[in-house]
């Protein structure tokens, strides 16, 4: 298999990409949810490696779960309890072993979106 994984987050709010975010990769099994890899933004809002490498990758159920709250409240943005966004979970399946999937979140305070990119 030559696929891998990557993830980018943006602050549409900002206009910046969102240093500093946590993400958690899961393979989801039914009911069941598999950590894969926890890793944190560098200041260009991408992961430093793949989220999921070569080695790793296969056809499935993954969800990608954003620390959007702690983010939010890192940067000002949201201070009220419970906030309207906090963790933002994406659920995406990968069908093809051998392709490069994309998986960015565009984010704000009251509002997210995502895509397959490139």
């Amino acid at each position: 298999m030559t696929g891998y994984l990557t993830t980018h987050v943006l602050d549409t709010a900002r206009g910046c990409p969102a240093a500093g975010m946590t993400i958690t990769l899961f393979r989801v099994e039914g009911a069941r949810r598999e950590a894969l890899a926890e890793m944190t933004t560098n200041s260009d809002g991408r992961t430093d490696s793949p989220i999921l490498p070569q080695n790793g990758f296969g056809v499935g159920t993954y969800e990608l779960e954003f620390d959007a709250g702690a983010y939010l409240r890192a940067t000002g943005q949201a201070s009220e309890d419970p906030l309207f966004l906090d963790t933002v979970p994406i659920r995406f399946g990968i069908s093809d072993a051998d392709a490069h999937y994309h998986v960015p979140l565009l984010l704000s305070p009251f509002g997210y979106s995502t895509y397959r990119g490139s």
